[in-house]
């Protein structure tokens, strides 16, 4: 049995590994808890967006960015370029502190690539943000080639004065699933950066999508350990959305490929997160775009909600292994 994958042409089955592969995600440590141990207190992202662009839109790597994304869906309603990074903060805090008045927050540097700026630029960036009342940290997310040493050697020093973490991009550790999204970067590269990140002693965080059509199960996996043998701090795991006005939507729509259900992508996380070291802090496990742009998969489902479909699948499976 064939699926089709985005160019037209069949991909392999992905077969079903056994169930002693197999863990429960309360088997890794909950990000929110993890934060407030860090921290002393409960703390919140508030996202920011500076006005960055990225190398692989503007030209200096490629154009057109990669295939699957759209930065509309990382937009909070608050969050506007055209507002300053103080601004875009104060409106987060108001929409937050109408239910949570002693929550402090996190600026997270989120749409584009974050650090692709001269550092002169950067530094006024992240120090205006932490100037920001109850803002307790920075998270910046970036792409691993972006990521010069001067600014490494500045952020070692802003680490020594406050909570921060690093945040790559990865994807895939598939090369053919980077090249095929136009990501314009390898895996070597995001090996690298993690490694000289963490080697400052700085959180560093990753991002991983699972579920690209063209990727067998037992590829997937093999990602997996590599990723496991990064020196990660934390990592957020998604699946393969399809949103509208991207390259991916249009290749969608001319062949479309069958897309898992959330019990099936469930069992695929619970297969990957097996071989991740137990220390790794798991942020997330499932996206949620806004609805009126995603074209698939339309689950409805928030990462609270999804972990509690996770831990009684592996319940289940304990059960009747």
């Amino acid at each position: 049995m064939h699926r089709v994958s985005p160019s037209g042409s069949p991909t392999r089955t992905r077969r079903e590994p056994q169930a002693r592969n197999v863990v429960n995600p309360s088997s890794h440590p909950e990000y929110g808890a993890w934060l407030q141990a860090q921290l002393g207190c409960k703390v919140q992202k508030l996202s920011v967006n500076a006005g960055f662009s990225c190398p692989n839109r503007d030209g200096r790597i490629g154009t057109g960015g990669c295939t699957f994304c759209n930065n509309v869906t990382f937009h909070p309603a608050y969050c506007d370029p055209k507002f300053s990074v103080t601004q875009q903060l104060e409106a987060g805090k108001r929409f937050f502190a109408r239910k949570y008045p002693t929550m402090k927050y996190l600026a997270y540097f989120q749409a584009y690539t974050n650090t692709y700026a001269p550092l002169r630029r950067l530094k006024a960036l992240y120090e205006e943000a932490l100037a920001v009342s109850d803002v307790v940290g920075l998270v910046v997310g970036t792409r691993p080639d972006c990521m010069p040493d001067d600014l490494l050697d500045y952020l070692s020093e802003l680490n020594r004065h406050t909570f921060l973490i690093v945040e790559y991009g990865i994807e895939s550790a598939n090369e053919e699933t980077l090249h095929r999204v136009h990501r314009g970067h390898t895996f070597a590269q995001s090996a690298d950066a993690i490694r000289r990140t963490a080697a400052r002693g700085i959180r560093t965080g990753g991002h991983i999508i699972l579920g690209f059509p063209w990727e067998t199960e037992e590829e997937m996996m093999r990602g997996a350990d590599e990723v496991g043998h990064l020196p990660l701090t934390t990592l957020k795991l998604h699946q393969l959305q399809i949103i509208r006005d991207t390259p991916m939507a249009e290749e969608y729509m001319r062949h479309p490929w069958p897309m898992p259900t959330a019990e099936d992508y469930a069992r695929l996380v619970l297969r990957y997160i097996a071989h991740l070291p137990p220390s790794l802090v798991l942020e997330r496990f499932v996206s949620q775009s806004p609805p009126e742009l995603v074209i698939a998969p339309h689950w409805g489902m928030k990462n609270h909600e999804f972990a509690d479909m996770m831990r009684k699948i592996s319940r289940d499976i304990t059960c009747t292994a």
